[in-house]
């Protein structure tokens, strides 16, 4: 693939994921939903350019989403955590052989980013979290839990759609791109 090729992809997939967030951020509820999208477009950088456009990709996209989406948290959650995953999946599902290690890895990355994440939101940023206020400290590790659930269900769908589009899309992707 060119130089040019992997560019124009790379700024087509960016400029993606930041009209997803921008979209997205019309919904307050959807604060987790818009970075957790928006990541699933540096999968095809993953795939087409290799893991280090992708991480240019992730770069750029994080500064321009601290920058202009109106959303904070969802933008500081693409930073820590949706915006960097889909690149460390692949390097973690080559690299870590036992599947049991591997989500123990997963897991724990996802816990560990997510407190920090929100603790450093509500204590630096001001955002607040109104489950505490309703049902104490008891709301965090139950939000965690429920958390952790989606979260395998995000990476079980970012292994399915990986799956799908080397069976059915990939040549329709590079032809479209003239990416041969």
């Amino acid at each position: 693939m060119k130089q040019a090729s992997k560019t124009a992809l790379g700024g087509i997939l960016a400029a993606l994921s930041l009209v997803i967030m921008f979209l997205f951020a019309i919904f307050p509820s959807a604060t987790i939903a818009a970075p957790a999208v928006a990541g699933i477009f540096l999968i095809f950088a993953v795939l087409e350019m290799g893991k280090g456009w992708a991480f240019g990709i992730y770069v750029a996209v994080s500064i321009l989403a601290m920058l202009v989406i109106p959303s904070k948290e969802a933008a500081i959650l693409y930073v820590v955590f949706f915006g960097y995953y889909p690149i460390l999946k692949a390097v973690m599902e080559k690299h870590i052989r036992k599947r049991s290690v591997e989500w123990i890895a997963k897991l724990l990355l996802f816990s560990v980013v997510m407190t920090a994440a929100y603790y450093l939101m509500i204590r630096f940023m001001g955002i607040e979290f109104e489950e505490i206020d309703k049902y104490g400290k008891a709301a965090v590790p139950v939000l965690l839990g429920v958390g952790a659930v989606a979260f395998v269900g995000y990476d079980y769908c970012l292994t399915l759609f990986v799956g799908e589009y080397l069976r059915r899309w990939q040549k329709r992707f590079k032809k479209l791109f003239r990416l041969k």
